[in-house]
């Protein structure tokens, strides 16, 4: 249809999308094969149609290029309202800024979404992946999703506001702004671990500055690597412009051969998820020139794997970037923590091999159980993606829990109880076309010490290593059990908050316990214990609660038989007593008593019954830049909710907003028209009349704390706090032996003008090459007579700069030395 008033061209009523460019001013159809890229200078409109159970619904976006100009901007607006004039009012509209695209909007590009434009060139000094030679700095942002983006080794390159790692290989120290909040130290602190026991195997030491007067020997290092500072420290740049810096400038591209020909496909933008990467190909992540990363494929031919860091430099020069920026060829399965952190979610191998619908039994009150038949799990891989699942459970284990650092044999009869004090290997071993493969699982309690968490990387590395290094190693989170896990202790799963399962136990067990039991089946079913108060309980599941006389089994109204069933089976494993079994609502008065007294908990079986098809969904809220910029938390959980947080949790038949206790007035007060908007823009064509309904931490009502797993009312007053962490985190003794490697010119780096002996004197090269300590010019360090050269004249003879020069192994300096004249 044409509209005689306006200049619209003419649109169909179809279902799907429908792309307009503006050229001249004019909407100009975009042809379906470049459906999905946009020019960064251009403004487009987008149109999408789908049906729904009361006939269609359509929306209506217009999307907004970072370098379009006011004219376009303009006249794509007017276009619009034009349009929605045209379609009767029907369309819901949205604005879309480059870089900050809404959810409905992504959704329609499920390859992603392709910015074209010319790149940023940075240059970037290529990284030995030993670890005694790394370093490098970090500039860690983000709050919900970090990402850390590797900075020039400059003080240049700080603010107030974020955290800093300068990783040293041996040792991390982590450089907190006195601007950052906790959340941000928290996660950085997170980071930091996670490259300490993935890429480092528990072996580098992490040091914290969190204060610089506090820390002298801390800074001393960084003195050493950095030089002197000059001048104040820059003010944070707010946090959305930086994760747009770092995280919308990430593109990931397909390479592959076509008819002979090297074939790089654009095929995604941010956000990237793990389903991109298929195991029988090879891709280039371009972190907007920053640094290239090449992954390969496990099923890729050898050819392509050869090829990985020819084709990226190919890639550099075809980009226009400079033949400095840093390369990283990645192996599947041996992701570091910072490619990982590129990804908007990353899961284990063993969880997923792909993208299916998530059934999270843990997460809410009541999903649908859903059965499966295990058999079909070779026949259909995208099933065994869908349920987290190898195989069928039906394998070897072996567990062992590490005990003064050392892996200690865990009676088999007792496999399947983990305790929140200790750490544990699970060694899962199945057959597959008749060899076995292996998981190992590392389990990690809440309250285990530092030392055991590292001891238990440790251990994993040398039990990986007895089997061939071909264990596929599982991190996992006391809480955040894969389904696997759970399949494969065949419905003993339980978990005790604290405690150990050591013989000689510090502490008496308690006389009474609380457990929540979920799951329907062997395959799906986890007892986890919550504190023993009435306010723990759920309408939805089935309790056992444990006293010295007697084991209640209490079935709230909403919990099934074969629920019931598989609390029969865990009953026996956390008491050896009598089990009475109860119904709610017809419990004796020593029941009550067990837990202190009666108490409200959440129980309303609407709530159970309405929701089972849909899965709730947590978004932070943030508003620094007077922009609302919502970042979903996939698989959430209680600890997400951090206390300078405005989130924002959709169970469909309400919207809460959790509004923590530091969060900042603005975000507060814009808090129920953020809910609105969001309720506005959602895909499904939402009730604008659904609840909003707003929550005070530390006050929060059952019908909210109902959709977490195993809620605890007390996190807020007695959770292990970020200082707590902190110190646990022990002295740092390799200081000693990093400043002594960085006086003798290990770590040595010319961005550092403090190491070079008397100030930075350049020499010509007629003066340094061939001479002996005689005849070199005072105060020269005869070891050192290349620092001396200009950066031209070391370019010139070296081909390459004195950064690139100090990165190489010492053997390799001092053999270039002498080929020169320079030793």
């Amino acid at each position: 249809m044409a509209d005689g008033d306006t200049n619209l061209p003419t649109i169909e009523r179809k279902l799907g999308l429908q792309i307009w460019g503006i050229e001249n001013m004019k909407m100009v159809p975009v042809p379906e094969k470049a459906y999905g890229t946009f020019f960064e200078g251009d403004c487009y409109i987008i149109l999408h149609t789908k049906r729904t159970s009361r006939g269609s619904a359509v929306d209506l976006h217009y999307w907004i290029g970072k370098d379009s100009s006011q004219d376009e901007q303009g006249a794509v607006a007017l276009y619009v309202t034009q349009l929605d004039n045209a379609l009767r009012g029907n369309p819901v509209q949205h604005r879309e800024v480059e870089g900050h695209e809404s959810e409905t909007f992504q959704s329609y590009f499920r390859n992603g979404i392709i910015y074209k434009k010319g790149g940023v060139a940075s240059g970037f000094k290529h990284v030995e992946t030993n670890m005694y030679n790394i370093k490098r700095l970090l500039h860690v942002k983000g709050k919900k999703h970090v990402s850390a983006t590797e900075v020039a080794l400059s003080w240049d390159s700080f603010n107030k506001g974020d955290v800093f790692l300068l990783d040293l290989g041996k040792v991390l120290i982590q450089w907190n702004g006195p601007n950052c909040s906790i959340a941000e130290k928290s996660r950085g602190l997170a980071l930091a671990r996670s490259i300490r026991d993935s890429e480092r195997g528990g072996r580098a030491q992490i040091g914290i500055i969190d204060n610089e007067k506090d820390s002298p020997d801390l800074m001393q290092i960084m003195k050493m690597v950095l030089g002197e500072r000059r001048g104040e420290l820059r003010e944070a740049i707010p946090d959305a412009k930086a994760d747009e810096l770092q995280k919308a400038n990430v593109r990931l591209y397909h390479v592959y051969e076509k008819d002979n020909d090297l074939v790089v496909q654009e095929i995604a933008t941010r956000p990237l998820t793990q389903d991109l990467l298929q195991h029988e190909d090879c891709y280039i992540l371009d972190q907007g020139g920053f640094k290239i990363y090449v992954w390969r494929g496990k099923a890729s031919s050898l050819e392509e794997k050869k090829t990985a860091f020819t084709r990226a430099v190919g890639f550099i020069q075809a980009k226009g970037y400079p033949s400095s920026t840093n390369i990283e060829v990645i192996n599947d399965g041996a992701e570091s923590a910072m490619f990982k952190q590129l990804f908007q979610r990353w899961t284990e191998k063993d969880e997923t091999q792909g993208l299916g619908k998530v059934y999270t039994t843990g997460k809410i009150a009541k999903v649908e159980q859903v059965k499966f038949d295990t058999t079909q799990l070779h026949a259909r891989p995208e099933l065994a993606a869908e349920q987290r699942m190898v195989d069928d459970a039906s394998g070897e284990i072996e567990v062992w829990r590490i005990e003064d650092l050392q892996m200690q044999p865990v009676n088999p009869k007792t496999y399947g109880q983990f305790y929140g004090g200790d750490c544990y290997l699970v060694l899962y071993t199945y057959l597959r076309s008749g060899r076995p493969h292996y998981v190992l699982y590392m389990w990690q309690g809440r309250h285990a010490s530092v030392d055991e968490i590292t001891a238990c990387a440790l251990n994993a590395i040398e039990l990986d290593k007895k089997h061939g290094d071909e264990a596929v190693q599982v991190r996992v989170t006391m809480g955040k059990e894969p389904t696997h896990f759970l399949a494969i202790f065949k419905g003993k799963l339980v978990i005790y908050e604290g405690g150990t399962s050591r013989a000689q136990k510090s502490t008496p067990e308690p006389a009474i316990r609380l457990f929540q039991v979920r799951g329907t089946d062997e395959m799906n079913t986890k007892a986890t214990e919550v504190p023993a108060r009435a306010s723990s309980l759920n309408s939805s599941d089935v309790f056992l609660l444990t006293t010295s006389q007697v084991c209640y089994l209490w079935c709230g109204k909403g919990c099934s038989g074969d629920e019931r069933e598989m609390a029969k089976m865990v009953a026996d494993i956390v008491s050896k007593r009598d089990k009475h079994t109860i119904l709610e609502g017809q419990e004796p008065a020593e029941f009550w008593e067990a837990l202190g007294g009666k108490a409200p908990y959440a129980s309303e079986k609407r709530f159970q019954e309405q929701i089972t098809h849909y899965q709730p969904r947590l978004f932070e809220c943030s508003n620094q830049t007077g922009r609302f910029i919502m970042t979903e938390v996939v698989g959430f959980c209680q600890e997400d909710l951090d206390e300078d947080d405005v989130m924002l949790l959709d169970t469909w038949e309400e919207i809460f907003l959790w509004v923590g206790k530091a969060s900042n007035t603005y975000e507060r007060n814009e808090a129920i028209a953020s809910a609105k908007e969001y309720l506005k823009t959602h895909p499904a064509g939402r009730d604008l009349a659904t609840p909003i309904i707003l929550v005070k931490q530390g006050y929060e009502p059952l019908n909210f704390t109902g959709w977490f797993n195993a809620w605890d009312p007390y996190k807020w007053s007695d959770g292990k706090s970020y200082e707590e962490m902190k110190n646990s985190l022990g002295d740092v003794s390799a200081i000693a032996e990093i400043k002594g490697g960085l006086h003798s010119g290990n770590y040595n780096s010319n961005s550092s003008p403090s190491l070079v002996p008397n100030g930075e004197e350049i020499y010509s090269r007629e003066v340094l090459m061939n001479k002996t300590v005689d005849e070199l010019p005072e105060g020269v360090d005869p070891t050192k007579k290349e620092y001396y050269l200009s950066d031209t004249d070391f370019h010139d003879i070296f081909g390459k700069s004195k950064d690139e020069f100090y990165q190489m192994p010492k053997w390799k300096q001092q053999n270039e030395k002498k080929q020169y004249g320079l030793f």
